[in-house]
């Protein structure tokens, strides 16, 4: 069976020529597509696009979603949108993306802001708030750098589909763990305040627990 598959690839890659769509170019990967990045730097990537959904309050990753083939940023709108919910609930109430959106899938009750170079008519609230979207950026770099997104290890359409969970989840779960141990050192404080502390003084209590609240209510960044 594998042979089989292998002696279709190579037959593919023979008959393929310089202009033609849908290529092959990876034996092992097939999959892997060539995406077009318009930068002076480096125009052409190999692999697939992943689209991520980032909270507009602490930068928490609530979707991650690998797709196949080179398709347009704004058909995987809908797909996302439903992968949000099915995460975190209906509790998005409005998504900023960016220009790459524009003639988006998505048709559902989120009300959906597509970035524009111009400010027009646009309020300051709702102006800052697109700008904000650019915030998503970084994330992206760091998932990449720090998270292994750059260079997927599983194979196949599925091991990009938990490649790119995985990577979002560790972050998540990074951010959790860097706010677990500010408020295990501010509780340490507070115990050695306390023995050191002369008799009959009160000291103050921990209160750090309450700032481990989080909240996805609100709008969400998609890049």
């Amino acid at each position: 069976m594998k042979l089989d598959k292998l002696l279709q690839t190579a037959h593919r890659i023979y008959a393929q020529q310089r202009h033609d769509k849908n290529k092959i170019y990876s034996v092992h990967e097939p999959e892997v597509e060539c995406i077009a990045k318009g930068k002076a730097g480096k125009q052409y990537e190999f692999g697939n696009k992943v689209s991520v959904a980032v909270s507009n309050r602490g930068g928490w990753f609530v979707g991650a979603k690998s797709f196949t083939g080179n398709t347009y940023d704004a058909h995987t709108l809908a797909a996302q949108m439903k992968q949000v919910e099915s995460l975190i609930g209906n509790k998005v109430s409005e998504v900023y993306v960016d220009m790459g959106y524009r003639g988006h899938d998505y048709d559902g009750a989120v009300t959906v802001h597509v970035d524009k170079r111009r400010r027009g008519r646009t309020s300051d609230a709702r102006w800052r708030w697109m700008k904000r979207r650019a915030a998503v950026e970084p994330s992206i770099g760091y998932l990449k750098s720090e998270h292994r997104l750059e260079r997927n290890r599983l194979k196949g359409t599925a091991g990009n589909e938990i490649s790119a969970i995985l990577a979002a989840a560790a972050m998540n779960f990074q951010k959790l763990l860097g706010a677990l141990w500010r408020i295990f050192l501010s509780c340490l404080m507070d115990v050695w305040n306390r023995l050191l502390a002369p008799k009959g003084h009160k000291s103050p209590q921990c209160s750090t627990p309450l700032r481990l609240k989080i909240t996805f209510s609100g709008s969400t960044n998609l890049a």
